[in-house]
């Protein structure tokens, strides 16, 4: 697969799970607003409870990737795909890192070739 077929399954992949949140989960919340019963509702059976805490893990990993490679690897903006691993998800968190990596990654390539050019 190439590069921007890679970028716009990320992109399209990250923005599908933001747009079915957006419809499945705000309208109930934004009739009961009750963020903490909300949440509790992802634990209400074993099942339920397992993808819950997957997720939550996957958030966390996510989280400490983003921090890890911010320091190492000076990729900026990375906080942004911290919190949209919270809302909306975890899926939309690492579409956006997963993109703002490859686009500083390419920035830096062009920089490196213009240095490198005679």
């Amino acid at each position: 697969m190439n590069q921007p077929w890679f970028r716009a399954l990320i992109a399209v992949i990250g923005g599908l799970f933001a747009l079915a949140f957006a419809l499945v989960v705000v309208p109930p919340l934004l009739e009961s607003r009750d963020v903490v019963g909300a949440f509790a509702a992802g634990f209400v059976n074993p099942y339920a409870a397992g993808y819950a805490l997957d997720t939550i893990c996957c958030w966390c990993v996510l989280t400490v990737w983003v921090i890890h490679e911010a320091r190492a690897k000076g990729i900026r903006h990375g906080w942004l795909a911290v919190v949209l691993g919270v809302v909306p998800g975890v899926a939309t968190g690492f579409a956006v890192y997963l993109l703002l990596r490859m686009r500083q990654g390419a920035d830096q390539a062009a920089k490196t070739d213009r240095i490198s050019a005679p």
